[in-house]
């Protein structure tokens, strides 16, 4: 029997697939459960109704996200920090230290958002990235300075 999955499930499929199964599988286990329905045209049609709208929301989400990261590119966040007699950072500067910085410039973000390539350990300027969306990941400059 053919069905569409109405959920993402780990060995058949993503929403909207269509897939093949046995006849008891669809009937005791996915349909009482909400997870799939029969592939009739009817639901075929109304599941690429819903599949053009996912994309169109997407897409939406991808575009806001977009215009974000061109107004975090143009931000640069400056840290100062204590260096000892040869100019080296105590410890590293913490990803909290940067969320700081850039929630001090508007922006506020958590931990998981940020894309940091290497540890910040010296003085200097560093690219550090801000995940905006699956696709999109904005990029500012962290100036790290001594006190």
């Amino acid at each position: 029997m053919e069905v569409i999955l109405c959920h993402d499930m780990a060995n058949l499929g993503k929403t909207g697939d269509v897939v093949k199964v046995k006849d008891g599988y669809a009937r005791n286990f996915l349909f009482p459960r909400n997870q799939a329905l029969a592939a009739t045209k009817a639901n075929l049609k109304r599941v690429e109704l819903h599949k053009a709208k996912l994309a169109a929301i997407y897409q939406q989400k991808k575009d806001e996200a977009l215009a974000l990261a061109e107004k975090i590119g143009k931000v640069s966040c400056t840290l100062t920090v204590e260096v000892n007699d040869q100019e080296k950072l105590y410890g590293a500067v913490s990803e909290s230290d940067i969320l700081r910085a850039l929630e001090q410039e508007g922006f506020k973000y958590e931990r998981k958002d940020l894309v940091i390539e290497k540890a910040v350990e010296e003085l200097g300027i560093f690219e550090i990235g801000v995940k905006l969306h699956p696709e999109v990941t904005a990029k500012f400059r962290l100036w790290v300075t001594k006190k």
